[in-house]
């Protein structure tokens, strides 16, 4: 082989070396660049809004959705649900959700925006230990005794015992201390509640 072909094999090989090296050296350079379009963490920790469709939801039925990986939980309440929460007063921690997390638009006796007072919109997570309260509307269960003649139905989290009435508002005596937290959320439409912003930022 001449002198001139050996030449040429190295200076090909020597342009491929470079040209791959350099190929992943610029995919390294990249890789922080592209990076810096993704959301960054705190902003996955926020959490996007996601939308409801309630379309479906009947009187009497609950819905859970995930919001910055947490429950939510929508329940359609009858006019005798709205009734109760008027009477179950006397056995309440925060009736008036004082000490509880909720936007201003939600701090009523039914816990919703007033346009729409049967849709509750309202975190499942119960504020003693974080566990995910369960739907109790059935008054034939066998937790409902432990709260004797006043239990209307709502909510009880299976950890520690601690009762919620349908509006999400803790029973004196608890080990959760507040009611449970309402998130942010407007209402599109009738049907569609978008979570996580209100009527200010959407």
């Amino acid at each position: 082989m001449s002198a001139d072909a050996v030449n040429n094999s190295k200076r090909r090989f020597l342009v491929a070396s470079t040209t791959v090296v350099g190929a992943v050296g610029a995919g390294f350079v990249a890789v922080p660049f592209v990076k810096s379009w993704l959301p960054s963490a705190r902003a996955k920790a926020a959490g996007a809004p996601v939308v409801a469709d309630i379309s479906k939801l009947e009187e009497g039925q609950m819905i859970t959705v995930e919001w910055r990986g947490k429950p939510v939980y929508i329940l359609k309440r009858t006019d005798e649900n709205l009734k109760v929460l008027e009477t179950d007063v006397d056995m309440l921690a925060d009736v008036n959700s004082d000490k509880s997390s909720q936007p201003e638009y939600t701090k009523n006796s039914v816990r919703a925006i007033d346009k729409y007072p049967h849709i509750s919109v309202m975190e499942g997570v119960c504020t003693h230990l974080g566990c995910a309260p369960k739907y109790l509307p059935d008054l034939n269960n066998p937790f409902a005794g432990s709260l004797g003649k006043g239990w209307k139905g709502g909510f009880f989290c299976p950890c520690h015992g601690s009762f919620y009435d349908l509006a999400g508002r803790v029973y004196a005596g608890m080990p959760a201390p507040t009611n449970l937290p309402i998130p942010l959320h407007v209402f599109k439409s009738a049907t569609m509640i978008l979570i996580g912003q209100d009527g200010s930022n959407a």
